[in-house]
């Protein structure tokens, strides 16, 4: 895996140790380190986040789908212009995408995309999102890219409500 190409982290994935880089049934976090694997899990991580950070924002994806019952899923890395068109594209690839949140950083970029599926968006409004998207761009400008996506997580698991 080289800077640049993905690492998609699933559903599945996430009930055992960061081993694995291919799973099938779609990204849940996405992200663009450049791994060394081993046996006992990840050796070398090159990219946005450190290994605990990973383990934070994987424990927070598991607990915003099990209590609101939707999908949410991260991508950081670049986006193709016009950013929000590849954004939306990201997301109809997710599995169960009328369920789904996706939560699209571009550092490099300075962007920030929030797309929700038709059953999500009934409980996510436009206005919940630019509140979240207003809490991770301030977490951002102080240089926090791990914690304004947790911020926002949890902003956006807390306005869909338990399942």
């Amino acid at each position: 895996m080289t800077v640049g190409e993905t690492q998609a982290l699933t559903a599945e994935s996430r009930e055992q140790p960061l081993t694995a880089l291919d799973h099938p049934g779609g990204p849940t976090l996405t992200a663009y380190p450049e791994l060394t694997m081993s046996p006992a899990g990840i050796d070398a991580l090159d990219g946005p986040f450190t290994t605990r950070q990973l383990l934070r924002l994987d424990e927070a994806l598991r607990v915003a789908d099990q209590s609101t019952g939707l999908t949410f899923s991260v991508y950081i890395g670049d986006l193709e212009e016009p950013a929000r068109e590849h954004a939306e594209q990201l997301h109809r690839q997710l599995d169960g995408a009328a369920t789904a949140v996706l939560v699209a950083v571009s550092p490099n970029q300075r962007v920030l995309e929030i797309v929700t599926g038709p059953e999500a968006r009934k409980r996510i409004t436009d206005r919940d999102a630019k509140l979240a998207a207003l809490s991770m761009a301030a977490a951002f400008a102080g240089g926090d890219l791990a914690g304004g996506v947790l911020s926002g997580l949890d902003q956006l698991a807390s306005h869909a409500g338990r399942h």
